[in-house]
């Protein structure tokens, strides 16, 4: 029988199921609404749906380096507890492994993944335990030497900071010392060049208002505001951080005393950009109460 548009959308909004699978599930019932719910229930798709709204900010990073490429893939879930989930966590380190041969996150969705599209794993996954899932993104970069660094590991390769850096020269060591003074120092941009130059223009005027306060000539001000432009500088990007391993030294004098060139790098950490939802511990137990 013809499955009409006003079916579909009654299905939707009964179960929360996208457009296209709604659809399937009146075709394969005849147009039967309540054997479409089931049928939905049973491909845990409907269950999944009606998770989608929830905020997913925990969850973990997985990074993967194979050979002159590094990846970095962010999958989100509603509570940490789901992190530490085994099967959680293998299906993130899978994720990872795909995500080297695809670019930007649309395409990892869509890639294949024992035979689904990776959004299908993670619909299922949904499904399973109970949780929202967000595959929310990825990033890749390339270098002569790739070193990848993960910050409160909760398996290999998995954790809630995932840090890759590029380099021309020098070994994975040192970069996974420069890996870990990222995770740590979280610089903005690994030069001056690579700054955003609105943020590089707020501070500036940020830092002539301050200079102004104190009522010296305009000369001493200029002078001022080239300090402190320097100093910001250094504390915001990479190479003009001071490194923790030896704060004697900047990261680039560091990287040079190594015989490396830093090209670039990717830092994500879980949840970082997510506005969390704030509730009491009473209504989460009763919301747990309620499934």
């Amino acid at each position: 029988m013809a499955i009409t548009a006003a079916q579909v959308k009654e299905l939707r909004e009964m179960t929360g199921a996208g457009m296209m699978d709604a659809k399937k599930a009146l075709t394969e019932t005849d147009g039967d609404m309540e054997a479409a719910i089931d049928w939905l229930r049973t491909k845990g798709l409907a269950k999944a749906a009606k998770k989608s709204d929830r905020t997913a900010a925990e969850g973990l990073v997985a990074v993967e380096v194979a050979g002159t490429t590094g990846v970095a893939v962010e999958v989100n879930a509603e509570t940490d507890f789901v992190a530490k989930n085994a099967e959680f966590q293998e299906m993130v380190s899978g994720i990872a492994k795909v995500a080297a041969g695809v670019d930007g996150v649309e395409a990892l969705a869509d890639a294949d993944m024992g035979g689904k599209k990776v959004s299908e794993v993670l619909t299922d996954k949904i499904a399973k335990i109970g949780e929202n899932m967000t595959l929310r993104r990825m990033a890749k970069i390339e270098g002569d030497v790739v070193a990848a660094y993960v910050h409160n590991a909760a398996a290999p390769g998995l954790g809630q900071i995932g840090v890759l850096v590029a380099m021309k020269g020098g070994d994975e060591a040192f970069g996974k010392q420069v890996a870990m003074h990222i995770a740590a120092a979280n610089p903005a941009a690994l030069n001056e060049a690579e700054l955003d130059p609105a943020v590089v223009e707020k501070e500036r005027q940020v830092q002539i208002d301050i200079a102004r306060e104190s009522g010296k000539p305009e000369a001493v001000i200029e002078k001022m505001i080239i300090g402190r432009m320097k100093k910001f500088l250094g504390e915001v990007t990479l190479l003009g951080q001071d490194f923790v391993v030896n704060p004697d030294l900047t990261v680039e004098a560091a990287a040079k005393e190594a015989g490396a060139e830093i090209t670039g790098f990717i830092r994500l950490q879980v949840g970082e950009g997510i506005e969390k939802e704030q509730e009491d511990f009473a209504a989460e137990v009763a919301k747990a109460a309620q499934g």
